[in-house]
């Protein structure tokens, strides 16, 4: 039985020599968690979604791109100032989880409103403030609705349902998005739901470590 064990232990230690090995040819991060979305095989190399360009307008006025987020990780959600269903929920349980890594500079978040014509920019820094979000870290966005919802269904799957921004339209959904480095796609949560806050925050981490952010 003590050889047994000794061999696999062997075998165990040679296989994460190769595995090593593989990772510092490759030059690819170990991937800790799925990647969501849409994708295509070019020549066996996998092409993932990548969450596009966008161009909103912050609590305290000021254009935010996907510059901003370059080379960080960030949670993404929808939600607007007036609500009084699952909106007040959510909001608190990102506040929790913004807390968790106010200090660390590789994690943002970033909320957009599906309400643009009711939250101005002076209605969004004072939601902000509410919650205690510091501006450089945590973004509340309003723009042109049809980008703001084409954003939601098209670039962060947020909504399966069709819509073009127009009058009628409305996106109301309970989920939090995690976006990595690379802008994919990496999970979902639920924003009203103590437990998925837990996963999102163990997440998040795993995250930093497959980018090798500690």
């Amino acid at each position: 039985m003590k050889k047994v064990l000794i061999t696999i232990a062997i075998l165990v230690g040679f296989g994460l020599i190769a595995l090593s090995v593989f990772m510092n040819k490759s030059n690819k991060p170990l991937r800790l968690l799925p990647i969501y979305g849409e994708f295509t095989v070019i020549n066996k190399d996998t092409l993932y979604h990548v969450v596009p360009d966008f161009s909103f307008t912050d609590q305290n006025n000021r254009e935010v791109t996907q510059d901003k987020f370059k080379g960080k990780i960030y949670v993404a959600d929808y939600f607007f100032a007036t609500c009084q269903s699952i909106c007040p929920i959510m909001s608190k349980n990102m506040q929790k989880v913004f807390k968790d890594f106010e200090n660390d500079p590789n994690v943002f978040f970033l909320s957009h409103t599906v309400d643009p014509e009711g939250d101005s920019v002076s209605v969004l820094k004072d939601y902000s403030k509410q919650h205690g979000a510091n501006p450089e870290k945590w973004f509340f966005v309003t723009g042109d609705k049809k980008e703001l919802y084409k954003q939601a269904r098209k670039g962060y799957y947020l909504d399966a349902n069709e819509g073009d921004g127009g009058p009628d339209d409305f996106v109301h959904t309970p989920n939090f998005v995690l976006i990595d480095p690379d802008r994919h796609i990496r999970g979902y949560y639920d924003g009203t739901s103590d437990q998925d806050m837990v996963k999102l925050l163990a997440e998040i981490k795993l995250l930093k470590k497959e980018f090798v952010m500690d």
